[in-house]
């Protein structure tokens, strides 16, 4: 029977890596929030913008195991650079928790199905950061792995994380609704965010050195 032990890691760094990326406040998250709160095509709104996320992801990881092949010193300079963004992007959600004031507010009227996806799509896919985190970052922290079966368990790892969040986050709205239209409730948030992704940062730093 193959051990479970070298798998562990990676399936709980992807989680990790993709559960923090997906947390942080964004129009896409609100409208995930706000449809929730609706109860308006909440199930088809998050099996969207989660299967959006999971192709997203595979052609992070699988892109750069082709791409490493063909580019040795690839995963060293999208590491560095990974490590540089998640540095950044810590201490940016760290700066807007010490500052609060990132209240969540709901408003508006419930819209068609069709509508609903397309507001969808448009925050998913015409927003860059989203390539920057996936195809970007998920794919450069995938490349830490040499054995192709623990990337996929990564990348497996980091889409389970979005199925996870935006069907917690439709369906839990109205019980979070109460609590995240509070500045404290983002600050906290915002703190957790901030130190996961420096850890990851010191995680990618410390496989590099």
């Amino acid at each position: 029977m193959t051990s479970l032990a070298p798998y562990l890691s990676p399936a709980f760094t992807g989680f990790a890596t993709g559960f923090s990326l997906i947390l942080a406040i964004g129009a896409q998250n609100a409208f995930v929030l706000r449809q929730g709160l609706l109860r308006s095509h909440v199930f088809w709104l998050c099996l969207f913008c989660a299967a959006s996320d999971a192709l997203l992801i595979t052609a992070g990881v699988a892109g750069f195991g082709a791409l490493t092949e063909a580019l040795p010193w690839l995963p060293l300079v999208m590491s560095l650079a990974g490590a540089a963004f998640l540095v950044v992007y810590g201490l940016t959600r760290l700066g807007a928790a010490w500052r609060g004031g990132e209240a969540m507010k709901i408003a508006g009227q419930a819209q068609s199905l069709g509508r609903t996806i397309a507001i969808a799509a448009a925050f998913t896919w015409a927003n860059p950061h989203v390539y920057l985190d996936t195809l970007g970052l998920i794919g450069a922290v995938s490349t830490q792995y040499d054995d192709w079966s623990q990337r996929v368990v990564f990348g497996a790892g980091a889409v389970i994380a979005s199925f996870v969040f935006f069907f917690s986050l439709g369906y839990g709205a109205r019980l979070l609704a109460p609590v995240m239209v509070r500045p404290g409730a983002w600050r906290v948030l915002d703190t957790i965010i901030g130190v996961t992704m420096l850890a990851i940062a010191a995680k990618l730093i410390h496989g590099i050195l």
